[in-house]
């Protein structure tokens, strides 16, 4: 699998699965409209998306200009780093979408960012074991 299309299979299902969790979840527990959560979720979502391929693009770059290698705790500065970024981005649109404080916005993305931090945690150990056992199979079937 070639890796634009293996990035873009794994950036719409870290998505996708990410929402069908999250949505219900946050309107419930915010006590805010499904659907009108779930809109701010879809662009948020998008705009993670186009963050994600725009971070690991960079991120990716430093890593091999450096020879960083990818041990647990880089994968986790990785992680933090990315969640910055993609929090400078969030919070004004969550804020704006919700018509709630910048502070009020923060602490919904804090409550986002926990969640994502251990998703994609859980999600790509997953993907890769999948992604692995994949591969597996197609080599055996040969």
């Amino acid at each position: 699998m070639n890796t634009l299309f293996r990035r873009i299979l794994h950036a719409i299902l870290f998505e996708f699965c990410a929402l069908i969790i999250l949505v219900p979840l946050m309107s419930y527990g915010f006590n805010m409209d499904m659907f009108h959560f779930g809109a701010l979720a879809l662009l948020l979502a998008a705009a993670a998306m186009l963050s994600n391929m725009i971070y690991n693009h960079f991120y990716e770059i430093v890593e091999h200009r450096y020879g960083w290698r990818r041990t647990v705790g880089m994968r986790v500065w990785h992680t933090i780093g990315f969640e910055v970024f993609f929090m400078s981005i969030a919070l004004p649109l969550t804020a704006w979408w919700l018509s709630i404080s910048i502070l009020d916005a923060l602490v919904l993305d804090l409550v986002f960012s926990a969640f994502f931090m251990l998703y994609a945690f859980c999600f790509n150990w997953v993907y890769d074991i999948a992604r692995h056992r994949l591969a597996l199979r197609r080599a055996t079937q040969k």
